[in-house]
């Protein structure tokens, strides 16, 4: 709306040319969505802790959250979407589909994940819609999305896919990309979610990959950046990185209130669209490898619980005391802050591998 308005205004006042650059914008979307979500936080926990909308507490969980964490109020993801959607909408040119295509992946994975908080909530305890309906609606909203997107790039390029560490090595994935994407899109939104058990968890590792692909989106969208790093250069994709912007603001923010010991819960109504949005934006870039590699902790949590649920039915028996990996060390005695701050360690070093895969080719 005011990048809208304020390039309408170039003409007049010279000066506002400054808001075409992309730095500028995504800045600007950054700053504007925390603020946003400091705005709305205290009223948000304030109305939640009134309604009594609280975060049900796993009963096989660690016995300390069922002391420290009952009653804290949940769906802050609403606070997230809230800043997310204006900085975009106010700083992102809203005549690029990319926009458009995850603000509909974020807000109606975010809506889902509203729906299975609400179900928890009038339960009582930590089990929403079934896990198979949760899974079938996000493979809809998915396919959903990807069908948009379709019609709305390049029909060849969004079939390619592109591996790090090689040069031009391109894998063409045919019509098989439908149900690749799939994966991606469903998995990343269920990996996050996993991924959020403690406080600041899965905030953290959301806000570095955030920022990785904040700077891929934009040297993708440059034709001279993306021909000196030998990756593939995609017309107008570089707005994504107002939309990551944006996430990075609103997840500092939510981060203020999240922050040990937390205020408030994302629920799945942040997490289910932080995780969907981060897949829609490693499929819009053309770096979906480079996805999995930053997100290496949502990835490594994904895995766990997989694992343990294979061997438990195989064996009766499980790998970890506890999945998703995070309990496990709970269990084994390690505080939760130590827990935290070391998977947030190695979300950097991830992050950092990531994005040296652009040079190294």
């Amino acid at each position: 709306m005011l990048f809208s308005l304020f390039s309408n205004l170039v003409d007049i006042f010279s000066f506002f040319n400054v808001f075409k650059y992309l730095t500028v914008r995504t800045g600007l979307s950054m700053f504007t969505s925390m603020i946003v979500v400091f705005i709305v936080g205290n009223p948000l926990i304030n109305y939640f802790s009134a309604k009594q909308i609280h975060n049900p507490i796993r009963d096989d969980g660690p016995s300390e959250h069922i002391v420290k964490k009952i009653g804290t109020p949940t769906m802050g993801g609403l606070m997230i979407l809230l800043g997310v959607f204006s900085g975009v909408l106010l700083w992102g040119d809203l005549s690029n589909p990319y926009n458009w295509f995850l603000i509909y992946i974020a807000g109606s994975f975010g809506l889902l994940g509203a729906y299975d908080d609400y179900k928890k909530i009038k339960k009582n305890n930590s089990y929403g819609i079934s896990s198979k309906l949760k899974i079938f609606i996000q493979i809809i909203l998915a396919l959903i999305g990807i069908i948009i997107i379709y019609f709305f790039s390049d029909s060849g390029e969004i079939k390619n896919l592109y591996l790090p560490f090689f040069k031009n090595l391109v894998i063409n994935l045919g019509w098989f990309f439908v149900p690749f994407y799939l994966f991606i899109l469903v998995g990343s939104s269920n990996a996050v979610n996993l991924t959020d058990g403690l406080d600041g968890l899965a905030t953290v590792p959301v806000i570095l990959v955030a920022a990785c692909f904040a700077f891929i989106s934009y040297v993708t969208g440059n034709i001279v950046f993306s021909d000196y790093l030998q990756i593939p250069y995609i017309e107008g994709v570089g707005e994504v990185s107002i939309f990551c912007g944006s996430i990075i603001g609103a997840c500092l923010g939510f981060l203020w209130f999240n922050a040990p010991p937390a205020k408030i819960f994302m629920g799945d109504t942040g997490s289910l669209s932080l995780g969907g949005s981060l897949g829609a934006i490693g499929i819009i870039t053309k770096h979906e490898i480079v996805l999995a590699i930053t997100g290496g902790l949502f990835v490594l949590e994904a895995i766990s619980v997989i694992a343990q649920v294979i061997s438990f039915k195989l064996t009766g028996k499980r790998i970890f005391k506890m999945a998703p990996i995070h309990h496990h060390f709970e269990k084994k005695g390690w505080p939760e802050s130590t827990v935290v701050i070391r998977f947030w360690i190695i979300s950097i070093i991830l992050a950092m591998i990531g994005l040296a895969t652009l040079k190294l080719r």
